[in-house]
């Protein structure tokens, strides 16, 4: 297989059917526990998410757009843990570690669709909560059935252009310097680090990426939370901070686990020079967080609580 050369004809170069995904351990021996781990984490995600799309639906007073924007988080996690987990157990249990070239551009695509949405909503849920709690008197008017499905619908669209351009350089450059992605998907920043095409273009498209889906969620989250808590400062009750605090509590925990993670598994490729322990740290993000979102909304929101409580006794 040739590497790339920007110098070199195009004819000289091969265009990949496949890539074949490393995976997190090569050990026969482990091989059933790691398909039966992930097999357990994703049906607990799938679960414990349309746990609280069902408790959102069926309750009445949990049609608000909190809880909206909710349902639709757990929407897209059940979604984006789709895109990786159900191909990972299939090629442990069929002992491949092959992925076509339009399933990987698939993968990639659904990935970064499903994971900006995730970025998108958690902002659209930090300024609904500032304006719940900075302008309680006009929330209703401002935040009506029509902005909330428009907000939405943003966010999906702006999800659609990230991962546009981040298809852009596999699709113009169908050119690759090797086939094998050390990962348990297709990470998109893997296969644009493979794909045949020049810096420039790689930095400019990056660039975007980055802007799209990193700089303008994060100041949207950092700037509505600044004015949140500044709101919540001047509240002259303890009780009626604790409580404002306590609202807010849920949605701060699942952006810092959020950001956090995906700031770990960042750090260790950028120190760890090993694929398995990046594949490794790649888990906590994109499997393990998804898993913990709906526990740490239902543990922490009496409503949810509540709901699903009723539900239980209403089977019984």
């Amino acid at each position: 297989f040739k590497k790339c050369n920007h110098n070199d004809h195009i004819q000289n170069l091969t265009i990949v059917s496949e890539f074949h995904l490393l995976g997190i351990s090569d050990d026969p021996d482990l091989q059933p526990i790691l398909s039966g781990l992930f097999l357990s984490m994703y049906l607990v995600t799938v679960l414990g998410n349309l746990l609280i799309i069902l408790a959102v639906i069926s309750d009445s007073h949990l049609h608000t757009p909190m809880y909206f924007f909710l349902c639709n988080l757990s929407a897209t996690d059940i979604c984006f843990i789709s895109t990786m987990v159900p191909k990972v157990i299939i090629n442990i249990e069929t002992h491949s570690t092959v992925i076509s070239y339009v399933g990987c551009l698939a993968q990639m695509s659904l990935f970064i669709i499903f994971g900006c949405m995730d970025d998108m909503l958690l902002t659209v849920m930090a300024y609904d909560q500032f304006l719940a709690i900075c302008y309680p008197l006009h929330y209703s008017v401002i935040m009506n059935p029509h902005l909330c499905v428009l907000l939405v619908l943003l966010s999906f669209f702006i999800s659609l252009l990230d991962s546009l351009l981040h298809n852009f350089i596999p699709l113009q450059f169908p050119y690759f310097k090797d086939v094998e992605i050390s990962n348990f998907f297709c990470d998109p920043s893997q296969v644009l680090n493979l794909a045949c095409s020049d810096a420039f273009t790689n930095k400019v498209v990056i660039g975007f990426v980055v802007i799209i889906s990193g700089f303008l969620p994060i100041s949207g989250i950092f700037i509505s939370y600044y004015k949140t808590v500044s709101s919540i400062l001047i509240i002259p009750s303890s009780v009626g901070k604790c409580n404002t605090f306590t609202t807010c509590g849920s949605h701060l925990s699942i952006v810092c686990l959020f950001y956090g993670t995906g700031f770990g598994v960042y750090l260790s490729s950028a120190i760890s020079h090993s694929p398995r322990n990046c594949a490794l740290a790649s888990v906590i993000s994109t499997v393990i967080t998804p898993m913990l979102n709906p526990f740490i909304y239902s543990l922490r929101n009496r409503d949810i609580k509540n709901t699903l409580r009723h539900l239980r006794m209403c089977r019984i």
